[in-house]
């Protein structure tokens, strides 16, 4: 009997093997988990590779648009600037001609005035645009060049009272500044006291930091 009851484990026994069937649970768990993660971490890794590649992709493509724009812009900027005399003549000669011409004189205006549509339609195609502010536009020393001052009782100070010549921007940047006439500071004070101090600092601001101003003429 005794030697029977020696056969059976005791509990310090059978604890110590529960214990070690945990434990070699707990490690077969983890061996199949293992490739898992790790499938998952190649997985993102190669996410986030992917999302970098199509954002440099983004960039290079913006990057290539820039200079190609820079380039056109080079390339034609010169010859602009050319025919920009020949619309400043057709400019000038529509506004010399005669309202009341007769036929045969009209019939000269229309042309020039078909010319003149013409020779504009073609500059827009070719991204190069017209400036020139109409009174009471505010003065932006990017575009626009101030040959004088002039008080006024209806423009705000700081802004564009009359446009002397039109000036051109090519893909946005200035080819020739619009020349133009500015309000003097306090101009239209009479009407709006509040926006003609705000003009004028603003205007005065943009001669500070080197506005397009020409204080002699």
């Amino acid at each position: 009997m005794s030697d029977t009851h020696d056969d059976f484990p005791t509990s310090e026994e059978l604890a110590a093997d529960i214990a070690e069937s945990e434990a070699n649970a707990e490690a077969g768990l983890d061996d199949g988990l293992g490739p898992i993660d790790a499938l998952i971490a190649e997985r993102d890794q190669w996410k986030d590779r992917a999302l970098r590649a199509v954002a440099e992709a983004e960039n290079t493509k913006k990057r290539a648009e820039t200079q190609s724009n820079d380039a056109r812009a080079y390339a034609i900027q010169r010859f602009a600037r050319d025919l920009l005399g020949v619309a400043d003549n057709l400019e000038r000669a529509l506004a010399a001609a005669p309202r009341d011409a007769d036929a045969g004189e009209a019939g000269l205006v229309t042309g020039l005035e078909l010319t003149q549509k013409s020779l504009l339609q073609a500059f827009e195609s070719n991204n190069l645009k017209r400036v020139a502010p109409e009174p009471g536009e505010a003065f932006d020393p990017h575009l626009h060049q101030a040959m004088m001052e002039q008080p006024s009782d209806t423009i705000q100070g700081g802004q564009v009272i009359q446009t002397l010549q039109a000036g051109y921007a090519l893909f946005g940047r200035t080819v020739r500044p619009a020349m133009v006439v500015v309000a003097a500071r306090g101009s239209g004070a009479r009407t709006n006291a509040a926006d003609a101090a705000a003009g004028s600092a603003a205007y005065a601001a943009a001669g500070d930091t080197g506005g397009q101003f020409d204080g002699k003429a």
